[in-house]
């Protein structure tokens, strides 16, 4: 799935709320986490044009990182 199809979707925004409840009660909204989930989703794809160096860094720290998905 290319990066333009992504939709978020309720689980990442349950996921998020989670997260943010955790972290920042205060602000542990479902707006907060569609904006945080909008928020990271823009930062990840300036990446690929400020900064793929970055990018392929985070790529291989994940790849060495990933639990199987079996």
């Amino acid at each position: 799935m290319s990066p333009d199809k992504y939709q978020i979707n309720e689980k990442d925004i349950d996921s998020v709320l989670n997260f943010l409840t955790l972290t920042d009660p205060e602000n542990a909204t479902p707006e907060m986490a569609i904006a945080l989930l909008e928020y990271l989703q823009e930062q990840i794809h300036d990446l690929t044009h400020t900064n793929p160096e970055l990018l392929a860094e985070m790529y291989e720290k994940f790849k060495k990182e990933k639990r199987p998905l079996n």
